[in-house]
């Protein structure tokens, strides 16, 4: 008896020691951030591909959401837009690239191009 509540005494404040933070990368259904990723680009990729040519930005723009990254210049005269969503993954780092992308290019507002990176 004695020598079980020695032992109680001694283990009790060590195991309180041991409480502190769990950081959870998956979600209840089992997805991690690569998961997360997945589903982000799977979905960007039926959005893209109900897209027709010569759709207006806003248009676009709505449907899409947020663009992964965005440019906008003047070319001889004309302002071209471009815009990229992340629609595939070839680094293991959780980073998007612009690699990782599919860009949309609008002149003047008026969707002219998509185009798949690598």
């Amino acid at each position: 008896m004695k020598k079980s509540l020695l032992a109680l005494i001694v283990v009790a404040p060590l195991t309180l020691g041991l409480t502190g933070c769990v950081i959870a990368v998956g979600g209840e259904d089992g997805h991690s951030i690569t998961g997360d990723f997945e589903d982000r680009e799977y979905e960007n990729r039926k959005k893209i591909a109900r897209i027709q040519l010569n759709s207006n930005f806003s248009d676009v723009s709505r449907e899409m959401g947020v663009a992964d990254f965005n440019e906008t210049y003047l070319d001889d005269g004309k302002t071209v837009n471009v815009v990229y969503y992340r629609t595939h993954r070839l680094h293991k780092d959780g980073l998007t690239t612009k690699d990782e992308c599919t860009k949309l290019v609008f002149i003047d507002n008026v969707l002219n191009a998509i185009e798949q990176g690598r």
